[in-house]
């Protein structure tokens, strides 16, 4: 974001592909019989394996000509052939629990639309294929849309469209909507279940929550060698980030985490992802002293809290009307310029790539960043 009136400085970085608690997950047992991970394994097993494959062909044959055409068979899936050739294969008859308390049950999903785009991106980083997914995902991760049907904003999604692509896997949201007042996806659960189809809702805000759905994606795909580079690899990193950062951030710094929308400004609290990232770097969100600021907030109560640092996220789609919205909320506010962190320049807008969406593979970028935005 540009600089405005010289006070405000952009600490954005990069971010490739960049907007939640417990899963566990278990074998399906049972009347099914134990289920186990297929390895290219011999006789009985190499038969019985044989067995499910023609089964699953013959299904395929007789439902092809009656599937709908809403959606296409998804793009390509992630990582090279050689890299799958030698990866776990998928799990059938894979049982896990969602963040919401359900029992989901999923059998080698091909069919899988994520209504949202950070869960899009996972799902793709865990080796599986989409063929439908929320506005976002093509526009803030950069899913082929020449593959993948939209299904609508994340906020207010088409039962129609989901249903359309014929899904048999739909990764939702726990959430609400957090915008325009639409209809929370887990008001869907209902009417997709009744059409057969298995839903799982993840709520996603760290990193630690990252690396859970990570691993129940990568589960579900076979693909442990993808949890391998995309969750232990960048955990290395981040562990890596977060040392390094400690030693560069003013520790117990107080810092006022703000986020820009068309009706103004409002506090960030410590359970969003620049939040949590501020916590773990060894500073102070002064929402955590005065919770209050996140109900009724306003430039006397931040006056009243003068925190040493300024970090604003802007929301939404336009970053032109994001810039106009901040400068009319702060710069064009004389009492903003009374404010200790204004007149050190201790402000700085952060990148929303790493900040307002979830950054998944690029968590340890976003790490790096706000701890050079100390030192902007």
């Amino acid at each position: 974001m540009a600089r405005i009136g010289g006070k405000l400085r952009s600490a954005a970085r990069a971010c490739g592909n960049d907007a939640e608690q417990g899963c566990s997950a278990s074998r399906d047992g049972g009347s099914q019989g134990v289920m186990r991970d297929e390895r290219g394994g011999h006789g009985a097993s190499a038969w019985r394996a044989a067995r499910v494959t023609l089964a699953a062909s013959l299904a395929l044959c007789l439902i092809a000509p009656f599937a709908l055409a809403g959606c296409s068979d998804g793009g390509e899936k992630a990582g090279s052939s050689s890299q799958e050739s030698s990866a776990a294969q998928p799990q059938e008859g894979y049982t896990f629990t969602d963040d919401l308390g359900n029992q989901v049950t999923v059998n080698n999903p091909q069919r899988v639309v994520a209504c949202m785009g950070s869960f899009a991106d996972v799902w793709q980083l865990a080796g599986g294929t989409l063929v439908g997914a929320s506005q976002d995902a093509f526009a803030d991760y950069g899913i082929d849309e020449a593959n993948v049907q939209s299904v609508g904003d994340f906020s207010s999604l088409s039962l129609e469209s989901i249903l359309a692509c014929n899904p048999d896997f739909v990764i939702m949201t726990g959430s609400s909507s957090g915008r325009g007042g639409g209809v929370a996806q887990t008001d869907l659960k209902d009417a997709l279940e009744a059409s057969g189809v298995s839903v799982a809702y993840f709520n996603v805000t760290t990193f630690d929550d990252y690396l859970r759905m990570l691993r129940v994606c990568c589960d579900i795909t076979g693909r442990d060698d993808l949890y391998a580079s995309n969750g232990d690899d960048l955990k290395a990193k981040v562990s890596d980030a977060i040392d390094a950062g400690r030693k560069s951030v003013p520790q117990g710094a107080r810092v006022a985490l703000l986020t820009t929308y068309s009706q103004g400004i409002r506090v960030l609290p410590s359970s969003s992802t620049a939040g949590a990232i501020l916590n773990n770097l060894g500073a102070v969100n002064i929402a955590d002293e005065n919770p209050s600021l996140l109900s009724d907030f306003g430039l006397e109560a931040l006056l009243k809290t003068d925190p040493d640092y300024i970090f604003l996220v802007p929301m939404g789609d336009d970053d032109a009307a994001a810039e106009r919205n901040l400068k009319a909320a702060t710069m064009d506010v004389p009492a903003w310029s009374e404010l200790s962190a204004v007149k050190k320049g201790h402000c700085v807008v952060l990148d929303k790539a790493l900040f307002l969406y979830k950054p998944n593979a690029h968590w340890d970028e976003a790490y790096k960043a706000l701890a050079d935005a100390f030192e902007e």
